[in-house]
């Protein structure tokens, strides 16, 4: 079957300007936040890393001095 106007299969360039129109279509559809939401956003996804951060730390030093008391105690 050739490729038509009605038939964007088989020519991947109509395709992709499809995807392109479609995907611009939708981006119009979304909800944008403002500038307040996004700086409050942000500051709530930075301080959940930081909390994140501190607790992998305190876990992993705590595992590794335990780990380390095991080992020493079982060595002697």
């Amino acid at each position: 079957m050739p490729a038509t106007a009605t038939n964007p299969k088989r020519n991947p360039f109509r395709r992709a300007a499809l995807f392109w129109r479609e995907t611009i279509d939708e981006l119009r559809k979304a909800s944008w936040p403002t500038f307040q939401e996004l700086m409050n956003s942000t500051f709530v996804v930075i301080a959940a890393v930081l909390l994140l951060g501190v607790f992998i730390s305190v876990s992993d030093f705590s595992v590794f001095n335990l780990v380390t008391f095991f080992t020493h105690m079982v060595a002697k």
